[in-house]
């Protein structure tokens, strides 16, 4: 049997898609699986991929270091045919890709949007549609609804093909659901963990009241504001006791924490051990 995007993805993660559908030469297809880093072969045919939930910090290997860009859930990552690629996930992966057979790339447009890797990018439309679809397939299969993932599918293959739109960022949305402001968000909030980042600050940013912010936040990320820059403060203080001799009042203050004692609090809630603990462990 011919090898496809889904037969080289299963090997590389031991196991099939969760959830599946094709449409012609296109197979959509949902992937879920606990891993590590790991290095995915060249696939046949150039891929669109949406990270639909799971690890909130995905991170692509380039030349000879991990991205200081991630994929959050929302993200979409275009990844070429014939490109071996690299990835550090370290939790859930749960992503679905969406192969584009080659033949199919008829203008030079759609050919120019996938022969080269986009990584964590925002597409609104093409993430909603992708989200739709698979919440149509956990569901009873009638005739209706396999004509509408049917429908859906035709959409997304046309909005897949016709590439980003001339108009750019004009084509973000607006309104208070914009992916692409919380993922900005999240972005900030992962760059620069040691900044106050208020629930006002953040709310303002989204163009929403803090209560409204909250509840699209979570329902983004599985957080709370404070949980995410929480965790984002002590991913960064992890990593700095493990890799610097700064002393642990030193690690507090550039992760943003008030006080040394609110540190050793929070990063032995986190981590089992105080920070110098936790420093003596990995020695």
């Amino acid at each position: 049997m011919a090898a496809t995007n889904e037969t080289i993805i299963a090997e590389t993660l031991g196991r099939a898609p969760d959830r599946s559908a094709n449409l012609g030469a296109w197979q959509f297809a949902r992937w879920r699986q606990f891993i590590g880093s790991y290095e995915l072969p060249a696939l046949i045919d150039p891929v669109f991929v949406v990270h639909v939930g799971g690890k909130p910090d995905t991170r692509l290997w380039e030349a000879d270091h991990w991205s200081n860009s991630r994929s959050i859930p929302g993200c979409a990552t275009i990844v070429p045919n014939g490109c071996r690629t690299g990835w550090r996930i370290d939790g859930e992966l749960d992503v679905v890709t969406v192969s584009v057979p080659l033949a199919q790339l008829g203008s030079q447009s759609a050919l120019d949007h996938f022969k080269q890797m986009r990584f964590a990018f925002a597409d609104p439309l093409g993430i909603a549609l992708t989200r739709q679809i698979l919440s149509e397939l956990y569901g009873e299969q009638t005739p209706e609804r396999t004509s509408y993932i049917g429908t859906l599918l035709d959409a997304l293959k046309a909005h897949t093909l016709r590439g980003p739109a001339p108009t750019g960022e004009a084509l973000f949305p607006s309104a208070d659901f914009s992916a692409y402001r919380i993922h900005q968000i999240m972005n900030d909030i992962q760059t620069h963990p040691e900044h106050e980042h208020s629930l006002e600050a953040l709310s303002a940013q989204a163009g929403l009241t803090p209560s409204h912010f909250c509840r699209v936040f979570k329902r983004a990320t599985g957080a709370t504001p404070h949980q995410y820059v929480m965790k984002a403060r002590l991913d960064r203080a992890r990593d700095l006791l493990g890799q610097s001799d700064l002393s642990v009042a030193q690690v507090a203050e550039m992760t943003g924490f008030t006080s040394q004692s609110h540190f050793t609090r929070a990063f032995r809630q986190y981590a089992g051990h105080t920070p110098s603990g936790w420093r003596h462990t990995i020695q």
